[in-house]
């Protein structure tokens, strides 16, 4: 079971998901406005695999017999200034999200709740790659630039992720 205070947590960090998958997704929309599919792909992908991640959380409230509280999401950013922008948005999102979860495991820690701590340790291993990855596309963009045939090779290549939906964080896999 859950206390009050964790329960409000994973409640909060499962609309951070959300929020996530929404920002992930108006990303996506600003790159289909610059018919850049390969980006816009790269950005939907993400917006899945944010939304598996809430899934997680909203699965795992309720295995602990806790409640699920969905509460409004805010809107986000709807344009950038330019094609790297908003992964370098996503990259600083990102670090945020993993202070976030960092403050989710030092709760369960301080609670004592070791069934939550080794759930949120999925999470842990998981922001490393959200954000390492988020850092490659904005190192490329910062060698090939912002515009022209080295945007144009990112974009093919960045068309080619795929979904893959994690683990169950209860089966001892790692993050996908």
């Amino acid at each position: 079971m859950l206390s009050e205070r964790m329960q409000e947590a994973l409640n909060g960090q499962l609309n951070a998901e959300l929020y996530s998958a929404y920002l992930y997704l108006s990303m996506a929309a600003y790159y289909e406005s610059l018919d850049l599919s390969g980006f816009a792909n790269w950005m939907r992908v993400q917006a899945q695999e944010e939304l598996a991640h809430a899934m997680k959380f909203y699965d795992y409230v309720n295995e602990r017999e806790g409640r699920v509280i969905l509460r409004p999401v805010e809107g986000p950013p709807t344009g950038w200034d330019s094609p790297r922008a908003p992964f370098e948005d996503a990259y600083r999102h990102e670090q945020k999200v993993t202070g976030m979860i960092g403050k989710l495991v030092d709760l369960a820690l301080e609670e004592r709740v070791h069934a939550t701590h080794n759930f949120l340790q999925w999470f842990v291993a998981e922001q490393v790659e959200e954000e390492a990855s988020a850092n490659e596309v904005v190192q490329r963009l910062k060698l090939g630039g912002d515009s022209g045939y080295g945007l144009l090779m990112i974009d093919r290549e960045l068309a080619q992720r795929v979904f893959v939906a994690p683990t169950t964080a209860t089966d001892g896999g790692t993050p996908q």
